[in-house]
């Protein structure tokens, strides 16, 4: 079969030094929105959004991790790991879990270490759980782990997995807001360094099983990082813990999201949707830990 779930978990890590700049980090929040908040009177000049685009006064979304050094190991590198060999037609991004170790400087040189940590059957497709560990000098920076949905490739009667879906949250959010979706937010947002093809090219994603080009998961995924920390962490970065989603479903460009938002101890429990579609599900047991 195309995944050998022993031979992919017993292979060696892959590591590699990663590097970024300012205008790597300037570039990432621009492709998730950055100086563009409709709650902003204007918001290109907003004090709150120079923070994600001036470099004299920037600091560093925790979500950056996901695409800092753009060549690390990450969901399209793990596709190529010994005993992985998949269609990427029949890919999708299935959930992402970060762990932030202390806050992310606005440039650095790090080492990135990657391996499939876990393959699961799910019966008509397999999970793969790309790990990566990144730690500079200083020590531990961030731990990174992707979930990799292969439609197709399941079946072999492996471990399951986890299953469990949160209870939804308890009444009514507590901050409720909307976050456009520009037209050409993917391609923006591919320079970042996630070239793959079903988020700009008509045919392939047609041959993915969608109208036309999707937005990344993880587009989305800073997209709802940066309104819960503008809207219930004072826009402070260095609050965020850890942040946890499954991708439940597709974002095309030009729609809204609805990003609602639930306080509890030490966490805001979220909920994404496309409003423009019935408020259909896109990130859902969604949780980002804070201090």
């Amino acid at each position: 079969m195309p995944i050998d779930a022993a031979k992919a978990l017993a292979a060696e890590p892959r590591t590699g030094e990663i590097t970024w700049t300012p205008r790597d980090v300037q570039l990432y929040h621009l492709g998730i929105g950055a100086g563009a908040n409709p709650d902003k009177q204007d918001p290109a000049t907003d004090p709150d959004e120079l923070r994600y685009t001036l470099e004299s006064r920037l600091h560093v979304l925790p979500s950056f991790a996901t695409v800092a050094g753009s060549g690390s190991p990450g969901v399209i590198s793990g596709l190529s790991m010994p005993g992985v060999d998949v269609d990427l037609a029949r890919v999708l991004h299935g959930g992402q879990s970060l762990v932030i170790h202390r806050p992310l400087p606005v440039h650095g040189t790090a080492t990135a270490t990657g391996r499939i940590a876990a393959v699961y059957d799910k019966g008509k497709a397999a999970v793969l759980v790309m790990r990566t560990e990144v730690a500079d000098a200083d020590g531990p920076l961030w731990t990174n782990d992707a979930q990799i949905f292969v439609r197709g490739e399941g079946g072999w009667g492996g471990d399951r997995g986890p299953s469990a879906r949160l209870d939804p949250p308890a009444g009514d959010p507590d901050r409720t807001v909307d976050r456009p979706v520009r037209p050409d937010q993917a391609l923006l947002y591919r320079l970042s360094g996630d070239y793959n093809p079903l988020h700009a090219d008509p045919e392939f994603a047609k041959v993915a099983g969608f109208d036309r080009p999707i937005l990344h998961g993880l587009c989305t995924y800073g997209m709802t990082l940066k309104a819960v920390v503008d809207t219930l962490l004072g826009g402070d970065v260095t609050r965020v813990r850890s942040y946890t989603t499954r991708f439940a479903g597709a974002v095309y460009p030009g729609e809204t999201l609805r990003i609602r938002m639930w306080r509890q101890e030490g966490a805001v429990r979220v909920e994404v949707s496309a409003l423009e579609r019935d408020d259909a599900p896109v990130l859902a047991d969604t949780v980002v830990q804070h201090t």
